[in-house]
């Protein structure tokens, strides 16, 4: 019996333990599938595929390249890469790509993001469901495609020094003021990436950077801890480094290296919101200094400082829901200059309107080497307000629970703005006590997702209890 693949191919991208979920087998199904769906159609010749650190990577992308290469396209292997490394590949190459990496998930898990070329990305709407679709029949033996006359090659080309050299050419840090950065990589692709970017591995000249290395060893075993630094327990480790190094700022980085989470000189979180105001803000004035009406986008979590500030600057922006192949249709049916998620997700024309944790962590470095402050006053500029953070509750029936919320405020605040763009967001801005919150479903788990902001502490707590109260008042219908 096969496995069904809807249990691991979702709305964005391929995620299963290995082999018993993702095999060798289902790889070269989805590749098999992947070539005849997305690369052929759209006129590829050649795939570009790179993985993690995981010790499942090689034989799931040797697989993955053999259903590639038997539809008649070549595969460019780049071997170990960040994910934003293949999105540099599948732009610097005009190819379609594959990524085999579970991001921040277990060790026993592996998993594949798809893009087009240009790193466009593939999702549920934009063929990923097509993609699932065959694979299914190939798993199944429904279908059995038909080989090439003249099957495909694979060469490996390391392409580390190319994506390090283009981002120094994005974000100068040669004039930046010393600084000491403290990295947690935690055993994921940031100890690969880092050493190039902003060290000399690549061959680059020397930045007036002094980098302290946590857990740069590459380990799919996640020894230290998860690398996952959405989880408060996963930056701890980083938070005392930067204390006990005296340093300016510390730095996280998931397992596949796309998201990057920053921390202050005292060891401090500092918000992704914050990080968005501050990128946008830097990519907005490049834009107005060219001339160019610049346009972010943010998803609907993120602070109102983000809109706020950014408007204030001169820039249009727009609001999305949570998701990068949200962000990422957008960014580019907008041809917007910069993007960011709550999650620390951060997107940019500049890198094919694909996320990098790696160039906005530069930018935040371009910020604060640039300016005498240190970090926790350059980032309370852009954190005026008060927020919950992500608050999940398990519930037994996630519309119901919706629904109390619904008509509770409905009929509290009758002149509060309800909008249904992800889930429920009701706002009481433009009026005093100012606050709004967002209430969704999980995709994938009985959750409901809720997010709260206000204007000082006392309201945003208010508002969170309550709306947790009626959330978790199980039995009580609409």
């Amino acid at each position: 019996m096969t496995i069904d693949l809807a249990s691991i191919i979702k709305a964005y991208d391929v995620r299963g333990t290995v082999p018993d979920q993702l095999s060798p087998a289902v790889a070269e199904a989805i590749g098999a599938a992947f070539a005849r769906v997305v690369a052929l159609p759209e006129g590829a010749t050649t795939v570009v595929v790179g993985r993690d650190m995981r010790e499942s990577g090689p034989a799931l992308v040797e697989a993955f390249a053999a259903g590639v290469t038997a539809a008649g396209l070549d595969v460019v292997d780049v071997g170990l890469c960040s994910t934003d490394g293949l999105y540099f590949a599948s732009g610097r190459f005009e190819a379609p790509g594959a990524m085999f990496t579970a991001s921040h998930n277990p060790a026993a898990y592996n998993g594949i993001k798809l893009c087009r070329a240009g790193a466009r990305p593939v999702g549920q709407d934009t063929g990923l469901a097509e993609v699932r679709a065959l694979a299914q029949e190939i798993l199944d033996g429904a279908t059995t495609p038909e080989p090439a006359t003249t099957p495909g090659r694979v060469t490996a080309r390391d392409v580390l020094a190319d994506y390090a050299g283009f981002l120094r050419d994005l974000v100068d840090l040669s004039g930046v003021r010393p600084l000491r950065v403290v990295v947690d990589a935690g055993n994921g692709m940031g100890g690969h990436t880092v050493p190039a970017v902003l060290g000399t591995a690549a061959g680059l000249p020397a930045l007036p950077l002094e980098v302290v290395p946590l857990y740069f060893e590459l380990d799919g075993s996640f020894p230290n801890h998860e690398a996952n630094p959405l989880e408060p327990a996963n930056l701890r480790d980083l938070q005392a480094a930067v204390v006990e190094h005296g340093a300016d700022v510390g730095l996280a980085f998931d397992g596949d290296a796309d998201r990057c989470f920053v921390v202050d000189e005292r060891g401090e979180p500092v918000s992704p919101s914050a990080i968005t105001a501050l990128v946008g803000l830097r990519e907005v004035a490049k834009e107005l200094a060219a001339g160019r009406q610049p346009t972010v986008i943010h998803n609907l979590i993120t602070s109102r400082a983000v809109p706020d500030l950014l408007e204030c600057a001169g820039a249009r922006t727009v609001r999305t829901r949570v998701g990068h192949s949200f962000i990422k249709a957008r960014m580019a049916e907008h041809d917007a200059v910069f993007g960011g998620e709550h999650s620390a997700h951060y997107y940019f024309r500049d890198f094919w309107f694909a996320d990098t944790g790696m160039l906005a962590a530069m930018h935040v470095l371009a910020a604060l080497g640039s300016q005498p402050h240190p970090l926790s006053a350059l980032a309370e500029m852009y954190s005026p307000y008060v927020a919950s953070g992500e608050i999940n509750s398990t519930v037994a029936d996630a519309a119901a629970a919706t629904a109390r919320v619904r008509q509770a405020y409905a009929s509290a605040y009758p002149g509060a703005e309800v909008d249904e763009l992800d889930g429920l967001t009701v706002a009481h801005w433009d009026a005093h006590p100012q606050w709004w919150f967002n209430l969704r479903a999980s995709n994938t788990e009985p959750l409901l997702r809720l997010n709260v902001e206000a204007a000082d502490e006392d309201i945003m707590i208010k508002v969170r209890d309550d709306v947790l109260s009626l959330v978790r008042e199980e039995g009580r219908t609409a």
